[in-house]
């Protein structure tokens, strides 16, 4: 198959955590595409996140909401743009349980939005067919449900099984997506990662909450007894992971991407306190602020990621591990420390 080359690339979310470290990564990294972010600026987007770009000059940033189907349609003539990378989403489980509307209205509607206006204009409009336009949706290994101690890793084939509305909007996107791929021969990709971490991700996440406890001296919240496990991947690999599917991936194909580091959120939240007793000595040892809270209703006990399809069909694999990606993690947080606050607190 014959690498695809976007020319202008419409971000969504671009301005939230994952997002805007894709901007920054393809901004950087290749020269002759021009970026448009699109973001509502709702709490997890923040327009500073975007500052310090390699070219701005390529780039440039579109506030309004993904459901807003007249001004996607506006944007997508008016730039001339040919690819969509997907990345506006509610993410917060905890969010998604007191107030599972939000997700609802954006992870499905407007994902349905976006694709809505695609079809409209590359498919009905310029008559464009797959190979000159292409849709990459970014989600999440959550819709596969969770797994038992001995279960193996999620693959592309394991069956769809949400928990909790978040992931359940992030399936239901998942389904539409294909869905358009199918009915409309829209070219389309789609991948499922693990939790992300690194610089610019919103306070209110586990790493940033841990670091920022760390930092002011406060007890560190673990839910139920930290036995949960999840695989962690630095937010840089997985941008240049949705870059290698985005170029190279099989139209109407998934692909897992995972970081290798599966642990427990105990073990994690023990392996960020090391890394601040290395970095901030003097309140040593950052593991004697851990305290267990109430865990959170269906709270999955285990994700893991197969990602060997990547690996085989287009050579990617997590450049970090968790303890170099942890420290550069801290590292940035404790240089940025107002970047550790949060609009939002747990009910």
């Amino acid at each position: 198959m014959t690498p695809y080359s976007p020319k202008t690339l419409l971000v969504t979310g671009g301005a939230g955590f994952i997002g805007a470290n894709f901007v920054h990564w393809l901004n950087a990294h290749d020269l002759s595409t021009r970026i448009v972010t699109l973001d509502a600026l709702t709490y997890a987007g923040r327009r500073e996140n975007l500052e310090g770009l390699a070219d701005p000059a390529r780039h440039r940033f579109v506030e309004g909401d993904i459901c807003e189907r007249a001004l996607i349609e506006q944007l997508l003539e008016e730039e001339a743009i040919d690819t969509v990378v997907h990345f506006a989403a509610e993410s917060h489980v905890d969010r998604s349980i007191s107030d599972p509307d939000a997700f609802m209205r954006t992870n499905v509607m407007g994902t349905y939005s976006l694709l809505e206006a695609c079809r409209r204009v590359w498919i009905a409009g310029r008559k464009l067919g797959p190979e000159s336009c292409r849709f990459h949706h970014v989600s999440t290994d959550e819709v596969y449900g969770a797994l038992g101690p001995d279960d193996p890793a999620f693959t592309e084939e394991t069956a769809y099984a949400p928990n909790s509305p978040y992931s359940a909007s992030k399936a239901a996107s998942d389904h539409v997506v294909r869905a358009y791929y199918r009915t409309y021969n829209l070219g389309m990709t789609t991948t499922n990662c693990s939790n992300n971490y690194g610089p610019l991700q919103n306070g209110e996440k586990l790493i940033p909450t841990v670091i920022r406890a760390c930092a002011e001296g406060t007890p560190i919240p673990v839910y139920g007894d930290g036995s949960n496990v999840r695989d962690w991947l630095y937010v840089e690999d997985h941008c240049i992971a949705i870059d290698a599917v985005l170029r190279g991936g099989r139209l109407g194909e998934t692909y897992n991407i995972g970081g290798r580091e599966e642990l427990s959120n105990l073990d994690l939240v023990r392996a960020i306190c090391r890394v601040m007793d290395d970095l901030r000595p003097r309140n040593a040892p950052h593991d004697r602020l851990i305290e267990f809270v109430k865990d959170r209703p269906g709270h999955d006990w285990r994700y893991a990621i197969d990602d060997r399809k990547i690996a085989s069909e287009l050579g990617w694999q997590p450049a970090e591990n968790l303890e170099s990606g942890l420290h550069k993690t801290v590292s940035w947080y404790l240089a940025n420390p107002e970047r550790l606050a949060t609009q939002y607190q747990r009910s």
